[in-house]
């Protein structure tokens, strides 16, 4: 059993709870490898912003949950003593999908789980959250629950369509199993295709009656925002330009973001954007320069790359600049 504290990591409960006061959201990052890890902690340290490592099941079986555990570790490491930096900083397992698998990441030194059982019927919901939450409070880690599904695909996450969150059940789910905060849905999406606009079409906006009626009913109760990449145009069609596919891929826009933010929703979560810039830096690098072969000469500029996307999420889109 490995501490969460021992590593450097604080769970999710005052972090929420002070984004909640100041109407910001603490921006949740997803990584899969060091490139990525590296942009997070220097972003967050330039720009002085709290931050939840996110850590899927896929990433976990990708990279190894030993090797993950020390990466979170060195994370911490860079940031404390070479950058000087204090922003807190939490572990955070998305989308486990079983108690063993929360149990898991708890074991090995995560300070917060998300149990994502939207998919069961809602009483099996309830069961399987309350006991990871049971099990989790123990050892003074946060527990994130899920009701409503959101449509998409992203790693093992797949539903063909979005079930909004019934603001009449929150209270219930809430009091029942004890979560310290809640995903829902109003109408982001995983992937990087969130929404099919036709040509001069414009975005459809998020369904801010549900988030209002679920904050009238869960008043100061933190609510999570997942799927809520932006995927920047401009990295779409990079992406397309150096031999991508990925047609009018499009995401939520920022400014509907940085709303719900400002609203109840203090937790946003963001992984495809991630993935979209780094990828479309590396495809044109590559494209450029074929005579390449070292790594780091691709991989340098893509994670300078996404620091510097992290950066102005942190300003623009969390408002959580400033708040470390």
């Amino acid at each position: 059993m490995v501490d969460y504290k021992s590593l450097g990591f604080v769970n999710t409960k005052e972090m929420l709870k002070d984004a909640l006061e100041k109407n910001y959201a603490v921006p949740a990052y997803n990584f899969n490898n060091m490139e990525q890890l590296q942009s997070i902690i220097l972003a967050c340290a330039e720009s002085n912003s709290p931050v939840i490592l996110q850590v899927s099941r896929g990433a976990r079986k990708y990279a190894n949950p030993i090797m993950l555990r020390y990466m979170a570790e060195g994370a911490v490491r860079m940031a404390r003593d070479e950058l000087k930096a204090t922003f807190p900083m939490a572990l955070h397992l998305d989308h486990g999908d079983t108690f063993e698998s929360c149990q898991s990441a708890i074991q090995s030194g995560f300070s917060s789980v998300m149990i994502d059982g939207s998919s069961l019927p809602y009483e099996q919901n309830i069961e399987v959250t309350k006991k990871v939450v049971e099990y989790a409070h123990k050892l003074e880690v946060t527990v994130e629950g899920e009701l409503g599904v959101l449509a998409g695909i992203e790693e093992d996450v797949v539903s063909q369509k979005s079930h909004y969150t019934n603001p009449e059940d929150v209270e219930d789910f809430v009091n029942r199993t004890r979560v310290d905060s809640l995903a829902i849905s109003i109408g982001t999406s995983h992937g990087a295709y969130k929404f099919n606009l036709k040509p001069g079409e414009s975005f459809p906006e998020l369904r801010f009656d549900i988030l209002e009626k679920v904050s009238k009913r869960l008043p100061g109760f933190p609510i999570v925002l997942h799927g809520s990449s932006s995927v920047p145009k401009e990295f779409v069609d990079m992406v397309n330009r150096y031999g991508g596919n990925l047609g009018n891929a499009v995401g939520v826009p920022e400014q509907q973001l940085r709303r719900a933010s400002k609203l109840a929703v203090c937790k946003i979560n963001v992984d495809t954007d991630g993935r979209l810039v780094v990828t479309a830096k590396i495809r044109e690098i590559l494209n450029e320069h074929p005579e390449l072969y070292d790594p780091r000469k691709y991989l340098g500029p893509a994670r300078d790359a996404l620091k510097d996307l992290l950066i102005s999420k942190n300003v623009n889109v969390m408002g959580s600049a400033g708040q470390g």
